[in-house]
């Protein structure tokens, strides 16, 4: 057993909750929530109705924030899927974390999860949707890296497509004849959700966590007729996408990606509506968010829908509209509802998050910190981080305070923007502070590891 484990076997049964229950030991559900962790892919900062969205229908998002607790400050781990996870289950920053961009490198052995975590606490684990942590046969695979159980794609290449002739469950290879030879029978974000009301069933008596790791709306633009039918004919269609490789035609992108969002939000509702039925609303903390910025693959037209609200660019960039992501909490009983944070938090605070509820300490030598005394109301237990930090080769970006640098590469000039006055990053102010610009200077130097997988300086090629 890894050293990391052992501690926290250790040390499970002397922690504390913020909120004073006395944690119970490892398999007694008492005290200790379920966690749902819900995860779009490519879902813009603006997509949602409680966020400003205007022509896509999010009716059981928008009364979840209701419910809850709508975050105005949350981030992505990083601004693409594979690193955003890497950060995410490991609390590390993608300075630190060991996959820092898009590729097929899986988890290592030493990177410890946080279904891994739970799981060492007595939480039964599963999950749906895109993994893109390690393929079957590697040690980054799903059930390498704590989960109990999980249906879906292993590679992100793979979760491009919504009627794949194949997924993975529990380390099997799972033949979906009715999609097979280009045919379109089952979509895969239904069997998702089917699998995730399942496990919720199986698992009512707890404690569970489940990370639900939705493909949508990502890259192809497609949904069931059922769907589209809300939609069709609603806008001009000026871009028609004529398909490519990846991605089938599409002659409605705009109608289709809409539709797409509807129906996640619409199965979000589905899997809250179980949660009530099976009287675990008091007793699961549920999180909806994406894993970074929208894009313009397959055809999609996030412009038309101002996808991204007030903030710059799009998924790939260390912009704000690259890595702020929407972000709700509802816990009925615990969380305010209709509450709004402002509160900095980052996929990296999530370890902790689940951590502390689970009555367990943190792994060491992560950068996240706990945002439950957020989640609870008691803004003046919570810790804050002395900063965030992001990168993607050669990009960097940190953000201190309200203050938000990017540096496009080492040894290029550093631009400043004041968050609290210019959400959008129109107006670098680098030259009127140096002294802010020195002392971010300093913290992009000193966040970044090095790493010989994922350089930030690109290697100069032998003549």
């Amino acid at each position: 057993m890894p050293l990391q484990r052992s501690i926290l076997s250790a040390l499970l049964v002397s922690q504390t909750l913020v909120f004073g229950a006395e944690a119970p030991q490892s398999g007694n559900s008492e005290s200790r929530p379920n966690i749902l962790y819900l995860l779009a892919d490519d879902l813009g900062y603006g997509d949602l109705g409680s966020y400003g969205q205007k022509l896509i229908r999010t009716p059981r998002l928008d009364a979840m924030a209701s419910q809850g607790m709508r975050f105005t400050q949350h981030y992505a781990g990083a601004p693409s899927c594979h690193p955003s996870r890497c950060v995410l289950f490991t609390g590390k920053h993608s300075g630190h974390a060991y996959i820092r961009g898009n590729s097929k490198i899986p988890l290592r052995p030493e990177d410890f999860t946080l279904s891994q975590m739970l799981k060492d606490a007595g939480y039964k684990t599963g999950g749906i949707g895109k993994w893109a942590l390690g393929d079957h046969d590697t040690t980054g695979a799903p059930w390498q890296k704590g989960m109990d159980e999980f249906f879906g794609y292993l590679d992100q290449t793979h979760a491009h497509g919504y009627y794949p002739d194949f997924l993975w469950r529990n380390g099997q290879r799972i033949e979906l004849l009715e999609n097979k030879d280009g045919k379109r029978g089952s979509y895969s974000h239904d069997l998702f959700v089917d699998f995730a009301l399942d496990f919720i069933r199986r698992h009512k008596d707890g404690p569970f966590f489940f990370y639900a790791a939705f493909t949508i709306p990502h890259a192809e633009v497609t949904v069931p007729e059922d769907s589209l039918a809300e939609y069709r004919g609603k806008w001009p269609e000026p871009k028609k996408f004529e398909g490519s490789k990846t991605y089938c035609p599409q002659d409605q992108p705009r109608a289709v990606r809409a539709a797409m969002i509807t129906r996640l939000d619409r199965d979000v509702g589905r899997l809250l509506d179980l949660l009530d039925e099976l009287n675990l609303s008091q007793n699961t903390l549920v999180i909806f968010t994406s894993d970074n910025g929208p894009i313009t693959a397959g055809g999609q037209d996030p412009e038309f829908f101002d996808s991204n609200g007030p903030l710059r660019d799009l998924k790939f960039t260390l912009r704000e509209g690259g890595i702020r992501v929407p972000c709700i909490a509802r816990w009925q009983g615990r969380i305010a509802p209709g509450s709004t944070s402002e509160h900095v938090s980052d996929f990296a605070d999530m370890l902790p998050t689940f951590a502390e509820l689970a009555a367990v300490p943190a792994p060491p030598e992560i950068d996240g910190v706990s945002i439950l005394p957020t989640l609870l109301g008691q803004p003046g237990s919570q810790k804050t981080r002395s900063h965030h930090y992001w990168e993607a080769a050669p990009a960097q970006a940190v953000r201190k305070g309200d203050w938000k640098a990017y540096r496009s590469a080492p040894g290029k000039p550093i631009e400043l923007y004041n968050l609290a006055t210019d959400i959008g990053e129109t107006q670098n102010i680098a030259q009127q502070h140096p002294d802010i610009l020195a002392k971010i200077e300093k913290l992009l130097e000193e966040s970044h590891t090095e790493s010989a997988e994922f350089p930030l300086k690109a290697k100069k090629k032998k003549p």
